[in-house]
């Protein structure tokens, strides 16, 4: 079911921004047991995005609404995603002075991961370089190409996710996912002031670390870091955390253990309705 403005409907006009730029913002919720998984964390985010970007977001109230709508009509567990345009305002990159965002939402089946949560996921390095942007920095745009890009590296479905590094050789990020690297018993994952995406998940597993009294610290990383490190991680709203066994780098294999402190965190994400 996809409803634009409230209204069921699966068309955009030409002219829409999102479409024309990239000019919009999004969200991708999970929907489990009857329940929108930290909601208002996304619609927090959302509103944090609009004003970094100046666009106008007055109908939340709306919003709310149409995603009861859309679940109370959504029988099992599903992903629903949320994007946020500008709207049609002409040809041309200037922004219309005045511009209400156009809402659409859509629900999709929920992908299935058979055993990755237990069992662990391979990764590898993505060749495509992210950016440095330090103005969408963070935000989660509708400018999403470098990951297309990078996605299109492999085909292999033993694969379940690419890192990415900025071209400053900075690790920042999969291409659907935050990282996570366990040293001595703490948290680290890259800083992300000049390029990827602060993912709901990233900054939950961040709260719940510091409720366990497990520090936590965002810096820059670098390969090294990764292949140093004693267990690794990944997470995003819908596969919630992965456990990382295995990297492929330079035709040799890294691997990591499901280790306790990732256990840890995993066991403290299982109810996440709030």
């Amino acid at each position: 079911m996809i409803l634009i403005n409230g209204q069921p409907e699966n068309r955009i006009p030409v002219s829409d921004r999102g479409l024309q730029y990239g000019d919009g913002l999004f969200e991708t919720l999970a929907f489990r047991n009857g329940e929108l998984e930290l909601l208002e964390q996304h619609i927090m985010r959302l509103q944090r995005g609009c004003k970094r970007i100046n666009l106008s977001f007055q109908h939340v109230d709306s919003l709310r609404a149409e995603l009861a709508m859309l679940c109370a009509q959504t029988a099992e567990d599903s992903v629903i995603k949320i994007i946020l345009t500008r709207g049609s305002g002409g040809r041309g990159y200037k922004a219309p002075l005045e511009n209400e965002a156009i809402r659409i939402i859509s629900s999709h089946s929920m992908p299935e991961y058979p055993e990755a949560n237990q069992s662990g996921v391979t990764v590898r390095l993505c060749e495509q370089r992210l950016g440095l942007n330090p103005t969408l920095a963070g935000l989660k745009h509708l400018n999403r190409l470098e990951q297309v890009l990078a996605r299109s590296e492999w085909d292999d479905r033993t694969i379940s996710e690419g890192l990415m590094l900025n071209i400053n050789e900075n690790l920042i990020e999969g291409t659907m996912s935050n990282l996570f690297i366990v040293k001595n018993q703490q948290l680290l994952t890259p800083a992300l002031t000049q390029a990827g995406i602060a993912g709901i998940m990233r900054s939950k597993v961040m709260e719940i670390a510091d409720s366990m009294s497990i520090a936590c610290h965002e810096k820059a990383l670098t390969v090294n870091d990764l292949l140093d490190a004693d267990e690794v991680f990944l997470t995003n709203s819908i596969i919630k955390l992965w456990p990382v066994k295995t990297l492929l780098h330079n035709d040799t294999n890294t691997h990591w253990q499901h280790g306790a402190l990732t256990q840890q965190i995993q066991n403290a994400l299982k109810d996440l309705a709030h």
